[in-house]
């Protein structure tokens, strides 16, 4: 799929169940970009509706000049910092752990190594500047462009190329350069 705007265009003809495969395709990674700002993955939930909610009420704004995740991923950022900026009291919560269906194949001792260092990763993201660990979350996690990435953040491509570089410098002294906390 071409990030959701086939199906868009699909949907805007009149075929509902092409906005269910833009649901299933793109919703949890909205949820959890928009997580990242809001720290608090039932508000993500609701903020992240309310993005999909604005797709179908207001069909003429989406104008197909980016990708249809971009754009959605331009709402949620602007909602969830909507949501920050009317919150007074913020709670934070740890990232999810991996799925258990490749526990069962490993060895305890690998279990355990892989989920320190997991730990240690999400950690060390947690310590990043805003700024820095949503373009590691856009580019690495949600695999957008540069480009695409520069637009969710209103940034240019060089400034998320700059934060990118920092991130990866910082969670190298974070981590280590093999990977393991010092």
């Amino acid at each position: 799929m071409d990030n959701g705007a086939c199906s868009y265009r699909r949907f805007l003809d009149g075929d509902e169940s092409a906005f269910d495969e833009i649901m299933k395709e793109l919703f949890d990674g909205l949820v959890f970009f928009i997580n990242g700002y809001v720290h608090d993955l039932h508000a993500a939930e609701d903020l992240a509706i309310d993005v999909f909610s604005d797709l179908v009420v207001h069909k003429s704004r989406y104008n197909f000049k980016v990708t249809l995740k971009t754009y959605l991923f331009m709402l949620g950022r602007s909602r969830a910092l909507n949501y920050r900026k009317h919150q007074r009291v913020l709670s934070f919560t740890e990232l999810s752990e991996a799925e258990n269906a490749l526990c069962e194949e490993r060895t305890l001792e690998e279990t355990v190594l892989v989920d320190e260092r997991r730990r240690a990763v999400n950690a060390a993201l947690a310590k990043l500047p805003d700024p820095m660990r949503v373009a590691v979350h856009l580019i690495y996690f949600e695999e957008l462009s540069y480009a695409e990435a520069a637009k969710v953040m209103k940034k240019t491509r060089k400034q998320v190329d700059n934060l990118l570089y920092r991130a990866k410098k910082e969670l190298r002294t974070l981590l280590g350069e093999d990977g393991e906390q010092i």
